[in-house]
């Protein structure tokens, strides 16, 4: 069975989409609405804009949605999933592919996400670290004994965990964890404590925006990052989309699932190959590709 897998926040880089754009008029007219439904000149900083614009919370997350989207709708009769799912932000662009959102939808519940989450990091300050070289269950062990927020956030891959947390509750468990012997315990330059309980102002905030938008029935089934399993009832979709705010990523679990009912393409769709890259550290026995036009 054919996997399309769609990346979360990181994957950006300058220049995303322009191809898309210059070579594809369904494209341009899709860039062109996406200016209008936000409000900013979005293409322009994709485009032509500094890693430092690019980064921001606001930008980063419409523009890898962007991205992702656009790329799957211009694929056309050559894009026919039988299953999809998406690290993170990436369940946005998973849910516009498989048909549960419209582009108009996907595209300002993912704006209000990235709007809301801004708001949650500046609130209180906080952050994420990557915890390599270690079993999960150390790394839980390890943050339930520590004094302040700070839980396990993103499964990405065997051996390679991101915990979130407070500033100072982070910066304790990475001592702990490198005592333990990780391999690695490193800070990453993140705005906030994603996928964590300091994201709740977010989600409730998100939480509204999501009951009031229609989610349909989908074309295959979702693999969601709380549940690590196929889910097709739209009610289930929102409710675990509302939860992934604070709950941890579970890639691995998540990939793992899709392997077991199936899937033996994996193909990743939207800007880098971040995804490939943990497909082949998950299970190097399955095909990891990127889409391309």
């Amino acid at each position: 069975m054919k996997a399309y897998i769609f990346p979360g926040q990181g994957a950006q880089f300058t220049g995303m989409g322009l191809d898309l754009y210059e070579n594809s008029p369904l494209a341009q007219g899709l860039f062109e609405q996406a200016n209008e439904i936000l409000g900013f000149p979005i293409t322009d900083i994709m485009f032509e804009g500094t890693p430092e614009q690019l980064k921001e919370t606001k930008v980063t997350q419409p523009a890898i949605f962007l991205h992702s989207v656009i790329l799957a709708k211009v694929l056309g009769d050559n894009f026919k999933p039988e299953m999809v799912a998406g690290h993170s932000l990436g369940e946005f662009s998973a849910l516009v592919a498989n048909g549960v959102l419209t582009f108009e939808d996907g595209l300002k519940l993912v704006s209000k996400r990235a709007l809301a989450m801004q708001k949650a990091c500046e609130a209180q300050e906080s952050t994420m670290a990557a915890v390599l070289g270690l079993d999960d269950a150390v790394v839980e062990e390890v943050c339930a004994s520590i004094d302040g927020v700070v839980v396990a956030a993103n499964y990405n891959c065997p051996g390679q965990l991101v915990i979130s947390g407070e500033v100072e509750a982070i910066d304790k468990a990475c001592v702990a964890l490198t005592e333990k012997g990780a391999r690695r315990a490193l800070k990453l330059p993140v705005g906030g404590a994603f996928h964590s309980p300091l994201m709740a102002p977010a989600r409730e905030e998100l939480a509204e925006a999501i009951k009031n938008t229609t989610f349909s029935e989908p074309t295959c089934p979702v693999y969601q990052n709380v549940v690590a399993k196929a889910v097709t009832s739209p009610d289930e979709i929102k409710e675990n989309l509302i939860a992934q705010l604070t709950a941890p990523v579970r890639w691995t679990q998540c990939v793992q699932a899709m392997i077991a009912d199936g899937g033996t393409e994996f193909i990743e769709v939207g800007p880098g190959k971040v995804l490939q890259g943990l497909m082949r550290k998950i299970d190097r026995s399955v095909a990891a590709s990127g889409a391309s036009i």
